[in-house]
């Protein structure tokens, strides 16, 4: 099966087939719900972009507003301070980047830097980040949710949470297909965590191939969210393994990209996949190298 492709702007984007692209996390604010990793300023969130890039990160999502509910709406002016020198450093790197928001006034200022994707989590509540999208050429993420930003909710799905997403999703990209942006630079979002209990979350992504049947490549957000704990009971920090579970079934079920804080590990585990399924070969070992073979007796610690 050939690798199907996705235009962002001036780069076209390979999306091989059961090898989904890493979107390495950055976030430019200070109240992540799961991330100890929060940046102060641009220096720090550029290079800690850059360290991902290096880990093996494909593109960069940077956010500058968290989308939990005990804070309040970020000002649009400062989530802009916060975003836009990111963007137009990691842009100048040669860096593929997306930004996080649901304001046209901040998605366009990260356009104007150089952004490649709009992710926003709003579900095109305004439609005017799809103007924005069309007049640039870049990508726009559609995601479901039945929530206003910042707003924890719980919609009433009537026992068809799945049915609401396609109906939802289907409508939403009409919207930015009719607002000028082509069919095929949409990405769709199921929303795992979005108006939704961890039940309904885990039964969008059993049936996640209703949503790719659509025929836009999708995003799995999964890294550390909450519907993790429901099966693992483990805190945001503790829910690695059950993240990279997630991403191994997403990558089963044709994701274009996974949204994720742990890039090297995530990296490792999609490679190693890639190996043991016969699309791709192990590198070569320095047979002198030892430290890759065991752990010495006089460098192990004891607890």
């Amino acid at each position: 099966m050939s690798a199907a492709t996705l235009t962002l702007r001036d780069r076209t984007i390979e999306l091989p087939p059961g090898r989904p692209l890493v979107m390495g996390i950055v976030n430019a604010n200070p109240d992540s719900f799961s991330d100890a990793v929060r940046h102060t300023g641009a220096d720090a969130a550029v290079a800690h972009a850059l360290d991902l890039v290096a880990q093996g990160a494909d593109l960069i999502d940077v956010g500058g507003e968290s989308g939990v509910t005990y804070t309040g709406v970020t000002a649009q002016d400062v989530e802009i301070e916060r975003v836009v020198p990111v963007v137009a450093r990691l842009v100048a790197e040669g860096v593929t980047v997306s930004v996080d928001t649901w304001k046209a006034a901040v998605a366009a200022a990260a356009l104007d830097a150089g952004a490649h994707l709009l992710n926003d989590v709003s579900g095109l509540r305004d439609a005017a980040l799809a103007d924005h999208a069309a007049r640039t050429g870049a990508g726009l993420v559609v995601m479901h949710t039945r929530a206003a930003p910042k707003e924890e909710h719980f919609a009433d799905y009537g026992g068809d949470v799945v049915g609401d997403v396609l109906a939802f999703v289907r409508e939403r990209c009409a919207v930015a297909c009719d607002r000028g942006v082509p069919a095929e630079r949409l990405v769709v979002d199921p929303g795992p965590d979005f108006a939704k209990s961890p039940a309904e979350s885990i039964a969008c992504l059993r049936r996640i191939d209703e949503l790719r049947a659509l025929g836009h490549p999708w995003l799995a957000a999964v890294s550390r969210k909450y519907f993790l704990a429901a099966i693992t009971g483990r805190a945001p920090a503790e829910r690695l393994a059950g993240t990279l579970a997630a991403v191994g079934h997403a990558a089963d079920h044709g994701a274009a990209f996974v949204r994720v804080h742990d890039v090297a590990a995530t990296v490792d585990f999609l490679c190693t996949r890639e190996v043991l399924a016969g699309r791709a070969e192990p590198g070569e070992l320095d047979p002198g190298d030892d430290a890759l073979k065991w752990i010495r007796a006089d460098d192990a610690t004891t607890a």
